[in-house]
């Protein structure tokens, strides 16, 4: 059995100081502590955010995070079922029915878009990814996932932590603890959300992990970040002053308490903000970027600029060590007239996904990179009665059958594994629950599952407590 890694104590005061820290705290001049700590023979403090080595080699350095909220439809985007033709506008009837409305009657409904098929995998592609469709072959599919809740919040919580409920940390937040981060001037887990995205902030938090792990929010706009800005009328050097004498009252409090290990996490996290003050202007000027990078990514039009900018910096934030970068995209809760719903959702997204991976692949990013797509669950076969007899069908939610997909950073590019049912309704072959996803996750990036640990309450905690299988056939 391997040794887990072992973490402090910290007793319910400190805990809670160094919780409500974060990254948009005051700032203190970690790097500079460092250089005075060697001049002055004394060692230094160390970084909690310092990169750390893998427990073995990494196929993959770092995490896009495609998340469609709302849950897209399976059997709308990349899993066809042609005999949803042949049962159209029939009753529909199941035993054990785990949906979001289920009263009155319920209807098939075939999907109203078409598949062709691309690549030299020849894998069927619905016409609402046409350009995403042109990457197939980079792609490995995963048809057969399934997850515990029909409930957006609970599904959010679960896809992103592992748990269908609150307090736990997000998968962005354990990559970070595990592997710390490639640029000590930004933060290493970054969330680029689309407006209030079910869940809410828990879904990015750091649970019972020290705030330093937890997601930053990017907003839109000259100021990405709030409270990152100095105080008005306070040089630059006016406030680095300050900053020092926090920086020796921190180093002799620490001197005097060695016991207090979550010092050195508050003094990365201000060094952290103090930094960013500088680089995140930088590194979030997409005006930077040539006319053809905009074009690659739609910023010239109005439906897919919005998430395009976001696609764009997620690009230039994993270019410069970020480690995780979650980027959302809303509207797919269809459950009238799915048509509209999945069309005005895919047509925000499609090109600024395929200029995505263009631009990793043409930069020598996406070996490195894991881009991963999906929502928090499936869609059903059927629709309400109400939404059928307006002649609107949509789709209700559906734990049993999501689909997920991945490109870049170790997996087995141009594959499908796992299927549902005929009617895509449940997943029937070599199915993968969410903490299977999770455990993958991890492996591709060099870390055990079993080694990733955090004592937490009496006991040693990770990200797949309740299990998780390392999903084979999805490695190349």
């Amino acid at each position: 059995m391997p040794t887990p890694t072992t973490t402090p104590h910290l007793d319910r005061r400190h805990f809670l100081q160094q919780s409500g820290l974060g990254l948009g705290g005051v700032a203190l001049n970690w790097m500079l502590q460092r250089d005075l700590a060697r001049a002055s023979e004394t060692p230094p403090l160390a970084n909690p955010l310092a990169p750390k080595p893998p427990h073995f080699p990494a196929r993959a350095k770092s995490v896009i995070f495609l998340m469609m909220n709302g849950g897209p439809s399976q059997i709308d985007t990349f899993d066809p079922k042609p005999a949803l033709e042949k049962v159209d506008g029939k009753l529909f009837a199941r035993e054990n029915v785990k949906t979001a409305q289920v009263s009155g009657k319920r209807y098939f409904v075939r999907s109203p878009f078409r598949f062709y098929q691309h690549g030299e995998c020849g894998m069927p592609v619905s016409e609402l990814f046409q350009e995403t469709a042109t990457h197939v072959d980079k792609i490995a599919f995963l048809r057969s996932g399934y997850c515990d809740s029909d409930n957006h919040p609970a599904a959010v919580f679960q896809y992103n932590t592992g748990y269908p409920v609150q307090g736990n940390p997000s998968i962005g937040s354990w990559i970070v603890y595990g592997l710390g981060s490639e640029n000590e001037n930004l933060p290493s887990y970054v969330v680029l959300r689309d407006g209030k995205p079910f869940g809410g902030n828990t879904s990015w938090a750091n649970g019972y992990l020290p705030a330093l792990y937890q997601g930053l929010q990017f907003r839109a706009g000259k100021n990405p970040v709030l409270n990152l800005k100095g105080p008005a009328g306070i040089s630059r050097n006016q406030q680095q002053q300050t900053l020092n004498l926090v920086q020796s009252l921190n180093r002799k409090h620490l001197q005097e308490r060695a016991e207090f290990s979550d010092l050195s996490a508050r003094i990365a996290a201000y060094e952290l903000a103090f930094r960013m003050q500088q680089e995140i202007p930088v590194a979030t000027d997409i005006q930077r970027e040539t006319s053809a990078t905009h074009q690659l990514y739609g910023l010239e039009n109005d439906a897919t600029k919005t998430f395009g900018t976001r696609c764009l910096l997620a690009r230039r934030l994993v270019e410069r060590g970020v480690r995780f970068v979650q980027v959302w995209s809303g509207g797919w809760d269809s459950h009238n007239n799915v048509l509209e719903g999945h069309k005005n959702a895919a047509r925000s997204v499609d090109r600024p996904i395929a200029g995505l991976l263009t631009d990793l692949d043409q930069r020598g990013l996406l070996d490195e990179t894991l881009v991963v797509w999906g929502g928090e669950f499936g869609r059903t076969a059927d629709t309400t009665e109400a939404a059928f007899n307006k002649k609107q069908p949509g789709r209700d939610h559906n734990p049993k059958a999501t689909l997920m997909w991945f490109a870049g950073g170790g997996v087995r590019a141009g594959s499908v594994l796992g299927a549902t049912d005929e009617v895509g309704d449940r997943s029937v072959e070599q199915r993968h629950h969410l903490r299977d996803v999770h455990a993958t996750l991890l492996q591709l990036l060099g870390l055990d599952q079993e080694l990733l640990t955090y004592y937490h309450g009496g006991r040693y905690k990770r990200l797949t407590d309740n299990g998780g299988d390392v999903i084979q056939g999805l490695l190349a």
